[in-house]
């Protein structure tokens, strides 16, 4: 069962230097390591589009890196890094965004032993904002922000505020070039505190090109979330919870799908987790085809159970398509936490772009699954060519 799969099994060693601190000076010209039909080649991305066929789907994800990470003062003078996750209330990424006097976010709080009570305060422009801690789960906590000019929205509060959140791993503070770098050149819709890195290796050459040999763009929204960057810790996969993170898909997007199974190729980890979620949630709806968009989350272990593979692709696609029609939704929005693993059995996605990603990492298992448990021999030859690693590295296309 994958609930039983030990983590040591996709240990490596992975060296301090092969992890990019920065990236290229040109995105496109990063090493390109293609996987196909168990044969590995290196190439550069700039010829990306040698390897995907006319006519093929491209999806990618089109969610923006926002500077999520605060650092907000107590009466003291004592720093206290506030770092946002997701919206509370309002609920939704634009509703939250627009709001004008307040906004509850769940989030990380740095230095939290140090905040016991009251509300914490950041000044810019002569705008004061506070923050107050209303709750506390786990390790996160529901904070309300205040602040006193209506003419700033929560979104200017972020860019006057707000930092961008580098990965951790980088071990450096963000600097003013990441605010482009760390994001891709599609990139449109707030929400993300971390990129969809597979992504940063696109030009706008390289879509004009991609389009010139008749290769279908679309694009979904899933707001990364920051445990992409949290380890498997436990032994087995049975004591590790996934991360739940929202997406939303166009019904344009979904009729594609439809006319190009077969065909379609996934833009990072993000979009194959998005794509591979949607049969999931055709699958609700086959016995349940009034569900309300909450009750559609995909849970983690839903594509390992009995049924999960009982549905052709078509029709749990068509049940999607007819839901949202039904629903007068032109956008389906709900919530994934979807753990895609060895024994995962791939149902849209043909070919994954993506970088190289951290030991015992869900990103890593996600690997091994597509590539039918030949992660090492990737990551070996990756290591022994001089590829560069994660977020700012090199990228691969992996294809079945």
């Amino acid at each position: 069962m994958v609930q039983e799969i030990a983590i040591d099994a996709f240990d490596y060693e992975l060296p301090g230097e092969r992890i990019a601190q920065f990236p290229l000076p040109q995105r496109d010209k990063s090493k390109l390591l293609v996987y196909d039909k168990g044969q590995i080649t290196e190439s550069v991305f700039d010829r990306i589009t040698r390897f995907i066929p006319a006519n093929a789907l491209l999806v990618f994800n089109n969610t923006q890196v926002i500077q999520a990470r605060m650092i907000f003062r107590k009466e003291s003078g004592a720093p206290i890094e506030i770092f946002c996750l997701e919206p509370k209330e309002p609920a939704g990424y634009a509703q939250s965004f627009i709001q004008n006097r307040s906004c509850t976010w769940i989030c990380l709080v740095g230095n939290s032993r140090r905040w016991k009570e009251g509300k914490v305060y950041c000044t810019i422009d002569n705008v004061r904002c506070t923050a107050e801690r209303l709750a506390h789960y786990g390790e996160t906590h529901w904070i309300r922000f205040e602040w006193d000019n209506p003419d700033w929205s929560f979104a200017d509060i972020l860019e006057k505020l707000g930092e961008l959140p580098i990965p951790p791993y980088l071990n450096r503070k963000t600097e003013e070039s990441d605010k482009e770098t760390y994001q891709t050149v599609y990139s449109k819709i707030k929400g993300s505190v971390a990129a969809p890195t597979a992504g940063l290796h696109f030009t706008q050459e390289i879509l004009n090109e991609l389009k010139a040999k008749q290769v279908c763009l679309e694009e979904l929204t899933l707001h990364v979330g920051a445990g992409t960057f949290k380890p498997v810790k436990s032994d087995t996969l049975a004591g590790h919870e996934m991360h739940a993170e929202c997406f939303s898909v166009k019904q344009s997007t979904l009729e594609q799908l439809l006319e190009k199974q077969g065909r379609v190729y996934a833009v990072g980890t993000t979009s194959v987790r998005t794509l591979e979620s949607l049969y999931y949630i055709g699958l609700i709806l086959e016995t349940h085809p009034d569900a309300e968009p909450a009750q559609l989350a995909v849970g983690q272990w839903m594509p390992y159970g009995t049924d999960s593979a009982s549905l052709p692709v078509d029709r749990a696609l068509r049940n999607v398509l007819q839901y949202m029609n039904r629903k007068n939704l032109d956008v389906l929005t709900t919530h994934t936490q979807i753990l895609i693993a060895p024994g995962y059995d791939f149902k849209l996605v043909k070919g994954i772009i993506t970088n190289f990603h951290q030991p015992k990492s869900t990103l890593l298992l996600l690997v091994s699954a597509f590539a039918d448990g030949n992660w090492r021999r990737i990551y070996d030859f990756a290591l022994a060519h001089d590829f560069r690693f994660l977020s700012y590295g090199d990228s691969s296309l992996l294809l079945r």
